[in-house]
């Protein structure tokens, strides 16, 4: 048995494992920074990390209630409206919420941004010419939740129907309108030159 472990040792010594003193060579990594290299790693992995910059984005553009684009030949804006979540990958705060109609355009939602936290859900207000849409998006996935459609005019059942999945349909056409833009900004020369530095800057 004591020649087995003084094998053992002597191979753990010659694999670099071990000194000369027997003591490891590599320190024991903390299990926290090891759990947050794995969510990171996930995260980047399953495109949340992206959807985060893309409403982190949209939060900055939207503040100045400009049209974002033109969809059906009609101008597009955003507006967030009563709840945010930011969330950070790794640290000692990694979640806040902020609730109140002005919340996600408020300094203190800034300063915590700046820290390195992003959007990870928002309430949104989407105006497509004279039609008004409300939802929650989430970076995840960017999936829609509670969306809340324009006043239907259509009076008869069937035609109300119509209309209804008409409206759908064009919610998810503005959704994905907006990340088609936030993606071609975000694989340009564009990108790192102007767009953020000027985030950056509206950060601070």
């Amino acid at each position: 048995m004591a020649k087995f472990r003084k094998a053992s040792a002597e191979t753990q010594f010659l694999r670099g494992e071990t000194g000369v003193d027997g003591q490891a060579t590599k320190e024991e990594r903390d299990p926290k920074e090891v759990e947050a290299e794995k969510t990171k790693e996930q995260a980047l992995r399953g495109g949340i990390y992206l959807g985060r910059e893309f409403l982190t984005w949209l939060l900055w553009r939207s503040e100045s209630s400009e049209s974002l684009l033109e969809l059906e030949g009609e101008p597009l804006t955003v507006l967030f409206i009563d709840r945010l979540m930011v969330r950070a990958l790794a640290g000692e705060v990694t979640e806040i919420s902020a609730k109140g109609m002005a919340a996600p355009y408020a300094l203190l939602v800034k300063q915590v941004m700046a820290g390195g936290l992003l959007v990870q859900q928002a309430r949104l207000e989407l105006t497509l010419g004279e039609r008004t849409f409300q939802l929650t998006l989430d970076a995840e996935n960017l999936d829609v939740r509670g969306a809340k459609l324009p006043t239907l005019i259509a009076e008869e059942e069937t035609e109300r129907i119509d209309e209804r999945l008409y409206l759908t349909e064009l919610l998810s056409s503005a959704i994905d309108a907006l990340v088609r833009k936030f993606v071609a900004l975000r694989t340009s020369a564009e990108w790192k030159r102007s767009e953020v530095p000027q985030l950056q800057a509206w950060l601070s």
